[in-house]
């Protein structure tokens, strides 16, 4: 299933939507790091369901057990278990698609691969697995800050055709969290709020841009070739649910521009440090860290399972056409602000992790 991830810093989730529960094994932590369950089960509070009118209505407290790999408070650097039990399963509300495949979901292709599929909710398909990613990356995010000062935002950038005015540079996590759309332009939030609830009514969908800054990554970090830092940055983004593009630095925009202006021109600053007067580049150069801000976005589509009726098939090869039941999300992107965030920091965290191995081990 490919549920593993990174190399240093490796996390494996499992679960499904509607069993008995969903979580990480995290190996590779360093020891002596202290955490506390708060500073997970705040992470998860941010990604939960039912957290407003606009998210999906099922209720779960997503409350995270440590069932290992912590003592007094310190990782033991063993391997860390995390679980979260479902409380709130209604696996009847899905009767129908044990046999109906919903419109671009993963339900016939899991089928076409595997023979046999948990049909209830989507089983391992269901962004109810990125708990055991976000739990994680809690983990990660206290590494990073604790050992470079990094910060790690994101925040939803766009709705369909609305799109905010975001300083990269300055935006705090209280900014992103004061609106339930997460946006922390106040006044496109409010459109942003409105369009969602009216595509909710319609028992429609919609999707969008979650942009996300990582603010004093150390340099030297990404491996040149294969592992280049932002090719496995966007293998982290892509491999999230409903996830349908990848940008760092300049993009698709990029290619309007010549190399002359899109260059990022060096200059020393006071401190005497090599530096880029523009980042255009997003922080990454060679595929390895720059020391600037990186700066990346990523593309979630609309939701796929909708109340509305749509042509599809069964598995036995019969035309139908399936009004979804069940309850989703009208829009992924306020949920998958902290999802986005966990990822990137478990790229980071890894190959902080790599870059002290390698590059630190013989001094000069």
């Amino acid at each position: 299933m490919g549920s593993t991830f990174g190399h240093l810093f490796r996390i494996t989730t499992f679960g499904e939507s509607h069993g008995g529960g969903v979580g990480v094994v995290i190996d590779g932590c360093p020891p002596r790091l202290e955490i506390s369950r708060d500073e997970i089960q705040f992470e998860l509070d941010r990604r939960r369901p039912g957290q407003s009118k606009i998210t999906t209505p099922r209720k779960e407290a997503d409350q995270c057990e440590i069932l290992s790999g912590v003592f007094a408070g310190k990782t033991l650097g063993t391997p860390i278990a995390i679980l979260v039990r479902n409380q709130d399963p209604r696996p009847a509300d899905y009767q129908e698609m044990e046999t109906t495949y919903r419109p671009s979901h993963a339900d016939a292709t899991y089928d076409a691969k595997y023979g046999i599929r948990n049909w209830q909710g989507g089983g391992r398909s269901s962004a109810r697995e990125t708990i055991g990613r976000v739990a994680a990356g809690a983990i990660a995010k206290k590494i990073l800050y604790q050992v470079a000062g990094v910060e790690i935002v994101a925040y939803v950038k766009r709705i369909k055709d609305l799109e905010a005015v975001v300083d990269s540079n300055t935006v705090t996590l209280k900014q992103v969290e004061n609106n339930i759309v997460r946006c922390p332009d106040e006044e496109c939030a409010e459109r942003m709020i409105d369009l969602i609830d009216q595509a909710k009514r319609d028992r429609n969908s919609l999707g969008g841009v979650v942009e996300c800054v990582a603010r004093h990554v150390p340099r030297g970090l990404g491996e040149p070739v294969f592992d280049k830092l932002e090719a496995d940055l966007a293998k982290a983004i892509m491999s999230l649910p409903a996830t349908k593009g990848f940008e760092i630095g300049s993009g698709f925009a990029g290619v309007l521009l010549t190399g002359k202006e899109h260059n990022d021109e060096f200059y020393i600053d006071q401190q005497g440090a090599t530096r880029t007067v523009t980042n255009r580049s997003g922080g990454i150069q060679g595929g390895i860290s720059n020391g600037e801000n990186i700066i990346l976005r990523a593309a979630f589509k609309p939701t796929a399972t909708i109340g509305q009726a749509q042509k599809t098939v069964t598995n036995t090869g019969e035309e139908t056409t399936l009004a979804a039941r069940g309850r989703h999300d009208p829009c992924v992107l306020p949920r998958a602000v902290p999802m986005v965030e966990a990822m990137v920091a478990l790229v980071l965290c890894d190959h902080l992790l790599r870059h002290q191995g390698q590059c630190a081990t013989l001094t000069p």
